[in-house]
């Protein structure tokens, strides 16, 4: 057995929660730090070679576009389970029939993590892209890359516990919080000025 998994299975074949505690907050603090730079430099380094847009229309356009790369993970997630369906005869006849087979489970785990990732994703940086013009509007595409890195590796992750997933959950799903603790700051200070 290796250390990785020792670190996370005990000998009963339980977790070792504390071990994996660990791994989460180590993984989350790597996305952290990955998302702090991508999303700062996209702010600071794109206005120099892209003009975004001003107008409020042409900001929700922007952001709707952008969204197109979030919305594909939702597609290709969707595609992984409909083709998993086909190929297996313990799970053709639908989820109402019976829960997933191990070989269909994660493919359904993500599909259904990355639907909520998705409608979050897009409403926050819809919110956003309504509320910040400027540099600080390349904030959106910097997110939507990230949402990408992140679900690859949360999907890479996953057969490996809930540690070895946190690092492509913390990318997919920070940038997206931070963009409503922004859009929700920005409103209330409007609303008090």
């Amino acid at each position: 057995m290796s250390k990785t998994v020792r670190n996370r299975v005990t000998l009963s074949g339980e977790v070792d929660l504390v071990a994996e505690q660990r791994r989460i907050l180590r993984s989350a603090a790597w996305s952290a730090l990955l998302c702090a730079a991508v999303l700062t430099a996209s702010c600071w380094l794109l206005p120099r070679f892209f003009q975004p847009p001003e107008a409020l229309a042409e900001r929700i356009a922007f952001a709707v576009q952008a969204d197109l790369l979030v919305l594909v993970w939702l597609l290709v997630a969707v595609r992984m389970v409909s083709s998993g369906r086909y190929r297996s005869a313990d799970d053709n006849r639908g989820s109402a029939f019976s829960a997933p087979s191990p070989a269909l489970a994660i493919k359904v785990a993500f599909l259904q993590n990355t639907l909520e990732q998705v409608v979050l994703a897009v409403g926050a940086h819809l919110a956003l892209a309504t509320l910040v013009s400027g540099a600080s509007l390349f904030f959106i595409p910097a997110a939507v890359l990230l949402f990408g890195i992140g679900r690859i590796a949360f999907l890479q992750g996953y057969p490996k516990g809930a540690g070895a997933r946190s690092f492509g959950m913390a990318t997919t799903a920070l940038p997206t919080a931070a963009a409503f603790a922004w859009a929700i700051y920005l409103i209330g200070r409007d609303l008090l000025t």
